[in-house]
């Protein structure tokens, strides 16, 4: 919502086509490179229904995964908490790895870009947008936006992307896109996973050593 169309053609955000047993489409989410073969994305689009994955990089032949997991943590019944997982992939996504942001704290009144493929404002989905929205409250598990006339909200779809930050001249992955306090998209809060919490940060660099980190 209140976003600006991206070229996808070179993004480091991707679209992510979950398929079931049968090879029939079960969802779609967002998600983040974070390594040549690896994706950051939203655990609770990880469900117990997804027998596969394929990533879309916007451009080209979709790429098959490999292997996904959620947080061990995260639970359906709960679903802001943990609310991290990690797609790997067959072959190389093409595209630049996304740093995470590890070393500093996400600070309430900061200018964040969130990004991902889900609906906008006329409804219509898989369309890489981004837009900014600033920085409301900061807990050990949560970022949070609030939506504006002025600043951009999530989505259905856009799941998984990211919240990036600036951190010295580089654009890097401070939280993940995680829920909508309404279904609504144009009020409301948007929630996203912390990856400052140990817990978290620590599962995606157990699952992705090589991520790169600022």
């Amino acid at each position: 919502m209140n976003g600006n169309d991206c070229n996808s053609a070179t993004a480091s955000v991707v679209l992510l086509n979950m398929k079931d047993a049968n090879g029939l489409q079960n969802g779609s989410c967002s998600g983040t490179v974070i390594a040549p073969r690896a994706v950051l994305t939203a655990a609770h689009c990880l469900t117990a229904t997804t027998a596969s994955i394929k990533v879309f990089p916007g451009a080209g032949n979709e790429i098959a995964s490999q292997s996904f997991a959620r947080h061990p943590g995260y639970r359906d019944s709960d679903n802001t908490s943990f609310d991290v997982g990690i797609v790997l992939t067959t072959d190389d996504i093409g595209r630049p790895a996304v740093p995470l942001l590890l070393s500093r704290d996400a600070r309430v009144g900061e200018t964040a870009v969130i990004a991902g493929w889900g609906k906008d404002q006329n409804q219509i989905a898989a369309t890489l947008r981004a837009g900014t929205a600033t920085i409301t409250a900061v807990s050990s598990l949560l970022v949070q936006t609030e939506f504006t006339n002025t600043f951009s909200s999530t989505c259905q779809g856009d799941s998984g992307g990211p919240l990036l930050l600036q951190e010295g001249g580089t654009w890097a992955i401070a939280a993940v896109i995680s829920a909508n306090s309404t279904l609504a998209c144009s009020f409301g809060t948007n929630y996203f996973s912390n990856l400052r919490n140990a817990d978290i940060n620590g599962f995606i660099l157990a699952t992705v050593p090589s991520a790169s980190r600022r």
